[in-house]
């Protein structure tokens, strides 16, 4: 059996579309077979354009380390008590420990307005006084969740909008290794009546502790920094203990969420938090004479 085609001069034959009108010329007509077809494909196929290269071609992120900021941690054997005035910072630890300090260095090239953002609540001292209220281990920990009580980050104000949370280059770094500074948007308990208010900026950050990467994390929150120095720092806040229910509350927890009880919810919120008060007892931006430099590479 075979096919009626039209074929050009020089060209392969081509299947004619029967809503084109009848050929004319009767003797431009040729007979062609099924092993005709599979001989032509080849060359019909380099006829075609080639496909766009361009998702292939586009440039790594830029990971130039254009700013640096500071922060302390510290270690503090009671709860933070509120003060009497509902404005202010809870009372600082008078006999905390001192973990360390962190030197965070930010890609403002890649994200300049997580960067800028985050390094204005650096020089405000908006996270002084603020606790690490999360600590998944052998992950990530999690600080500056905004909120009312003490240890929580008050409303910041005079940020920009960030529209860089719905743009897809900025997701582009993942969360390959310890040490990795993100803006935590998909693991984010900020209240409610907070994230609601037309104002509201997304200030709460985490840092990858290791020992490996964190994939869960990648595409869903945004690798804005990482750490210079003080990684040690990092694994002693990922060493502390946290409070975790047994396996059957879990299990209890889940049916009951299923249920739509709101409660499990709330208890939920207690999980994963440090069994001991670690904070941020100060910090602030470095100034250093040449910023721009590559990212150390880190274990």
């Amino acid at each position: 059996m075979g096919y009626s085609v039209t074929t050009p001069s020089g060209l392969p034959p081509i299947l004619s579309n029967h809503h084109h009108p009848p050929n004319p010329n009767p003797k431009s007509i040729t007979h062609l077979t099924r092993r005709s077809l599979l001989l032509y494909a080849p060359l019909s196929l380099t006829l075609q354009p080639p496909p766009s290269s361009a998702a292939a071609s586009l440039p790594p992120p830029d990971t130039t380390i254009t700013d640096r900021v500071f922060m302390d941690f510290s270690l503090c054997p009671t709860y933070f008590r509120p003060l009497s005035s509902p404005d202010s910072k809870p009372e600082l630890c008078p006999d905390s420990l001192p973990l360390g300090r962190l030197v965070l260095g930010l890609y403002g090239h890649h994200v300049p307005l997580t960067v800028s953002n985050f390094k204005s609540m650096c020089t405000s001292s908006a996270y002084k006084g603020t606790l690490v209220h999360k600590l998944f281990p052998g992950q990530f920990f999690l600080a500056g969740h905004q909120g009312d009580k003490p240890g929580d980050v008050r409303r910041p104000t005079g940020l920009a909008r960030n529209t860089e949370t719905v743009d897809s280059k900025a997701f582009a770094l993942t969360h390959s290794r310890p040490g990795l500074l993100s803006l935590n948007l998909s693991e984010n308990d900020d209240e409610d009546d907070i994230k609601l208010d037309p104002d509201y900026r997304n200030v709460e950050f985490l840092i990858t502790s290791g020992p490996g990467p964190c994939p869960d994390l990648d595409f869903k929150n945004i690798v804005f920094g990482s750490v210079l120095e003080g990684l040690d720092v990092v694994t002693a806040i990922a060493a502390i203990p946290t409070y975790r229910p047994s396996e059957k509350i879990q299990q209890f927890n889940d049916f009951a969420e299923f249920l739509g009880d709101e409660r499990a919810m709330n208890a939920r919120a207690l999980w994963n938090k440090p069994l001991k008060t670690v904070y941020i007892s100060d910090c602030g931006e470095l100034k250093v004479a040449k910023p721009s430099l590559s990212p150390p590479s880190l274990p």
